[in-house]
């Protein structure tokens, strides 16, 4: 999974448009995890819910679509057999695996999709074409590498443990997180620091307004999306007033 986001910007163009899949991330933001417009609106919610199924498939992810059926199914089952008839701590954890496989699982795989189908010349592209500032740009750009080379670089120091012996089977805990934890903490600035510095050689946040050679633009599939998107929010506003 990591490896196909590293790869990302060696991949063809995405078949939607880097503004559509924000305005995704909103919507599924606004019914999925923070479940607008109550019951009422539990048609819009299950469509945004089901929507990165669609996406990953588009994208030819069948594992990835696999693998987040599986955990949603599960969630389901918890929700339709469990929740809400045990008490104590069993119902605590219960009710909290619940809402992470049904409410924030969808986000997560949204946000994978985004990663994972955006190039950082699309995703750069894109925000010059709304008009957003440069502010905001770039820390996101910095963004779309920074989580996916962490979890690069955790995966090495991972092997590099376990072939010193110390792992959850050496039953040496306190050093499992200590040979782990620092690492990843001082690579993380490290990348941090580096990423913005490679940001910065490339242009970004110059006065001169900085060209780029990648094509965006809207489709069939990112106007469908707009017009369920609106309507929607029509359909919430409504409710609310």
């Amino acid at each position: 999974m990591k490896q196909e986001i590293m790869n990302a910007d060696l991949k063809k163009r995405s078949k939607l448009d880097p503004r559509t899949k924000l305005l995704m991330l909103i919507m599924m933001a606004l019914f999925v995890l923070g479940s607008a417009g109550g019951e009422r609106m539990s048609v819009v919610r299950y469509f945004f819910t089901l929507l990165p199924i669609l996406c990953l498939l588009i994208e030819g992810k069948w594992r990835t679509v696999v693998e987040f059926l599986a955990l949603f199914v599960v969630g389901i089952l918890l929700q339709v057999f469990l929740n809400g008839k045990l008490t104590g701590v069993l119902g605590f954890l219960v009710l909290g695996s619940c809402g992470i496989l049904t409410q924030f699982l969808p986000g997560m795989m949204m946000g994978y999709y985004v990663l994972s189908s955006t190039t950082v010349s699309e995703f750069i592209a894109a925000m010059q074409r709304i008009h957003v500032t440069d502010k905001i740009t770039i820390p996101l750009s910095v963004m779309f590498r920074f989580f996916p080379t962490v979890v690069e670089e955790y995966t090495s120091i991972k092997h590099a443990m376990r072939m010193r012996g110390i792992g959850l089977g050496s039953g040496e805990i306190t050093k499992m997180v200590e040979y782990r934890i620092v690492p990843v903490m001082t690579c993380s600035v490290r990348i941090g620091e580096e990423l913005s510095a490679a940001a910065l050689t490339r242009g970004l946040g110059g006065t001169v307004k900085r060209t780029n050679i990648c094509k965006i633009g809207f489709g069939v599939l990112d106007y469908l999306i707009w017009l369920i998107a609106l309507g929607a929010l029509l359909w919430l506003a409504m409710i609310i007033l």
